[in-house]
Protein backbone atom coordinates (compact mmCIF):
# COMPACT_ATOMS: atom_id res chain seq x y z
CA UNK A 1 0.00 0.00 0.00
CA UNK A 2 1.23 3.34 -1.36
CA UNK A 3 1.64 6.05 1.74
CA UNK A 4 2.39 9.62 2.35
CA UNK A 5 6.44 7.97 2.65
CA UNK A 6 6.07 7.37 -1.01
CA UNK A 7 5.48 10.77 -2.18
CA UNK A 8 7.92 13.13 -3.16
CA UNK A 9 7.80 16.39 -2.53
CA UNK A 10 8.49 20.02 -4.57
CA UNK A 11 11.94 20.19 -4.84
CA UNK A 12 12.62 16.41 -6.33
CA UNK A 13 14.18 16.21 -9.44
CA UNK A 14 11.22 13.73 -10.76
CA UNK A 15 8.48 16.47 -10.41
CA UNK A 16 10.41 18.48 -13.22
CA UNK A 17 11.21 15.66 -15.31
CA UNK A 18 8.97 14.94 -18.43
CA UNK A 19 7.70 11.44 -17.75
CA UNK A 20 8.52 8.34 -20.42
CA UNK A 21 5.88 7.03 -22.48
CA UNK A 22 4.43 3.32 -21.02
CA UNK A 23 5.27 0.49 -23.40
CA UNK A 24 2.29 -2.14 -23.51
CA UNK A 25 1.91 -4.99 -22.24
CA UNK A 26 2.44 -3.61 -19.26
CA UNK A 27 5.32 -5.31 -16.72
CA UNK A 28 3.56 -6.20 -14.12
CA UNK A 29 5.79 -4.01 -11.58
CA UNK A 30 4.20 -1.16 -13.28
CA UNK A 31 0.25 -2.91 -13.43
CA UNK A 32 1.05 -3.28 -9.96
CA UNK A 33 2.27 0.59 -8.92
CA UNK A 34 -0.87 2.02 -11.52
CA UNK A 35 -3.32 -0.09 -9.44
CA UNK A 36 -1.49 1.20 -6.23
CA UNK A 37 -1.84 4.81 -7.39
CA UNK A 38 -5.29 4.43 -7.81
CA UNK A 39 -6.00 2.47 -4.71
CA UNK A 40 -3.88 5.29 -2.58
CA UNK A 41 -6.52 7.78 -3.76
CA UNK A 42 -9.19 5.68 -2.41
CA UNK A 43 -7.75 5.13 1.01
CA UNK A 44 -6.98 8.99 1.26
CA UNK A 45 -10.83 9.86 0.58
CA UNK A 46 -11.89 7.20 3.34
CA UNK A 47 -11.90 8.88 6.76
CA UNK A 48 -11.31 5.79 8.82
CA UNK A 49 -8.28 4.65 6.41
CA UNK A 50 -6.72 8.34 5.96
CA UNK A 51 -6.47 8.49 9.98
CA UNK A 52 -5.02 5.54 10.61
CA UNK A 53 -2.27 5.89 7.88
CA UNK A 54 -1.66 9.42 8.14
CA UNK A 55 -2.86 9.99 4.45
CA UNK A 56 -3.40 13.47 3.07
CA UNK A 57 -6.99 13.39 1.01
CA UNK A 58 -6.02 13.30 -3.19
CA UNK A 59 -8.13 12.98 -5.89
CA UNK A 60 -5.31 12.56 -8.23
CA UNK A 61 -1.42 10.85 -8.54
CA UNK A 62 0.82 10.85 -10.92
CA UNK A 63 3.32 9.11 -11.19
CA UNK A 64 6.56 11.18 -11.18
CA UNK A 65 5.22 12.04 -7.43
CA UNK A 66 5.74 8.72 -6.08
CA UNK A 67 9.39 8.89 -8.45
CA UNK A 68 8.31 6.62 -11.05
CA UNK A 69 8.90 8.27 -14.45
CA UNK A 70 6.18 7.00 -16.85
CA UNK A 71 3.04 8.42 -18.70
CA UNK A 72 0.54 7.33 -15.77
CA UNK A 73 -1.76 8.93 -13.28
CA UNK A 74 -4.95 7.83 -11.32
CA UNK A 75 -7.88 9.97 -10.51
CA UNK A 76 -10.67 9.11 -8.05
CA UNK A 77 -13.53 11.17 -7.72
CA UNK A 78 -16.50 10.71 -6.15
CA UNK A 79 -20.03 11.92 -6.15
CA UNK A 80 -21.60 13.18 -2.93
CA UNK A 81 -25.29 14.22 -1.94
CA UNK A 82 -26.52 17.49 -0.14
CA UNK A 83 -25.73 16.44 3.74
CA UNK A 84 -21.89 15.22 2.13
CA UNK A 85 -22.57 11.53 1.65
CA UNK A 86 -20.54 9.64 -0.92
CA UNK A 87 -23.52 8.07 -3.40
CA UNK A 88 -20.94 6.38 -5.84
CA UNK A 89 -17.72 7.21 -8.21
CA UNK A 90 -17.80 9.80 -10.54
CA UNK A 91 -14.90 8.87 -12.19
CA UNK A 92 -12.13 6.25 -11.14
CA UNK A 93 -9.29 5.20 -13.45
CA UNK A 94 -5.71 5.05 -14.31
CA UNK A 95 -4.97 6.53 -17.29
CA UNK A 96 -1.80 5.74 -19.27
CA UNK A 97 -0.14 8.36 -21.99
CA UNK A 98 -2.69 10.40 -22.14
CA UNK A 99 -2.73 13.54 -24.66
CA UNK A 100 -4.89 16.48 -24.45
CA UNK A 101 -6.56 16.63 -28.24
CA UNK A 102 -9.16 18.98 -27.73
CA UNK A 103 -9.59 22.01 -25.57
CA UNK A 104 -12.02 24.96 -24.84
CA UNK A 105 -11.22 28.45 -25.35
CA UNK A 106 -13.32 28.80 -22.19
CA UNK A 107 -10.64 28.91 -19.03
CA UNK A 108 -11.51 27.50 -15.30
CA UNK A 109 -10.44 27.86 -11.80
CA UNK A 110 -11.07 26.73 -8.27
CA UNK A 111 -12.10 29.31 -6.12
CA UNK A 112 -9.90 28.30 -3.46
CA UNK A 113 -6.71 27.55 -6.04
CA UNK A 114 -5.40 24.20 -6.37
CA UNK A 115 -3.47 21.75 -3.91
CA UNK A 116 -0.92 19.05 -4.50
CA UNK A 117 0.05 15.79 -2.57
CA UNK A 118 3.71 17.02 -3.72
CA UNK A 119 3.64 20.38 -2.11
CA UNK A 120 3.09 20.70 1.95
CA UNK A 121 2.22 24.33 1.63
CA UNK A 122 -0.62 26.60 0.61
CA UNK A 123 0.12 28.69 -2.60
CA UNK A 124 -2.48 31.32 -3.30
CA UNK A 125 -3.85 32.04 -6.83
CA UNK A 126 -5.85 30.65 -9.23
CA UNK A 127 -4.48 28.20 -11.76
CA UNK A 128 -6.18 29.08 -14.79
CA UNK A 129 -6.88 26.34 -17.33
CA UNK A 130 -9.55 24.92 -20.36
CA UNK A 131 -13.14 24.38 -18.62
CA UNK A 132 -13.31 21.18 -21.33
CA UNK A 133 -10.80 18.70 -22.59
CA UNK A 134 -11.00 16.00 -24.42
CA UNK A 135 -7.90 13.36 -23.46
CA UNK A 136 -6.61 10.29 -25.22
CA UNK A 137 -5.54 7.90 -23.39
CA UNK A 138 -4.62 4.15 -22.91
CA UNK A 139 -5.91 1.77 -19.97
CA UNK A 140 -4.04 -0.56 -18.30
CA UNK A 141 -4.89 -3.37 -20.83
CA UNK A 142 -3.20 -0.91 -23.66
CA UNK A 143 -6.62 -0.53 -24.45
CA UNK A 144 -7.39 3.16 -26.25
CA UNK A 145 -10.45 5.36 -24.92
CA UNK A 146 -10.95 9.01 -25.66
CA UNK A 147 -12.92 10.92 -22.96
CA UNK A 148 -14.31 14.31 -22.57
CA UNK A 149 -13.97 15.96 -19.18
CA UNK A 150 -15.36 19.30 -17.88
CA UNK A 151 -14.61 21.53 -14.92
CA UNK A 152 -13.46 19.75 -11.67
CA UNK A 153 -12.65 16.64 -13.72
CA UNK A 154 -10.59 18.68 -15.86
CA UNK A 155 -8.99 20.73 -13.85
CA UNK A 156 -7.76 17.96 -11.93
CA UNK A 157 -6.97 15.75 -15.09
CA UNK A 158 -4.99 18.66 -16.15
CA UNK A 159 -3.21 19.12 -12.99
CA UNK A 160 -2.22 15.30 -13.30
CA UNK A 161 -0.91 15.44 -16.61
CA UNK A 162 1.11 18.85 -16.10
CA UNK A 163 3.22 16.38 -13.53
CA UNK A 164 3.76 13.74 -16.63
CA UNK A 165 5.19 17.12 -18.20
CA UNK A 166 7.20 18.19 -15.56
CA UNK A 167 4.81 21.04 -15.04
CA UNK A 168 4.12 21.85 -11.19
CA UNK A 169 0.05 23.97 -10.47
CA UNK A 170 1.87 27.09 -9.59
CA UNK A 171 3.76 27.60 -12.90
CA UNK A 172 0.29 28.96 -14.14
CA UNK A 173 -0.63 31.13 -11.18
CA UNK A 174 -0.05 34.80 -12.44
CA UNK A 175 3.01 35.82 -9.65
CA UNK A 176 1.74 39.60 -9.85
CA UNK A 177 -1.94 39.21 -9.64
CA UNK A 178 -2.64 35.75 -8.65
CA UNK A 179 -6.50 36.25 -8.04
CA UNK A 180 -6.30 38.43 -10.94
CA UNK A 181 -9.96 37.28 -12.95
CA UNK A 182 -10.19 37.65 -16.39
CA UNK A 183 -13.12 38.03 -18.76
CA UNK A 184 -12.71 34.20 -20.04
CA UNK A 185 -11.97 33.06 -16.45
CA UNK A 186 -15.26 30.77 -14.82
CA UNK A 187 -14.74 30.06 -10.80
CA UNK A 188 -15.52 27.10 -10.18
Amino acid sequence: MLTMQDIVLEGHPSLRTPAEKVEFPLSEELEIKAKEMLEFLKNSQDEDLAAKNELRAGVGLAAPQINLNKQIFAMQIYKYDEEGHKVGEEISQVFINPVIIRHSVQLAALSEGEGCLSVNREVAGYVPRPKIITIEYQDLEGEKHTLKLRNYQAIVAQHEIDHLHGIMFYDHINQEKPWGKTEDLTIL
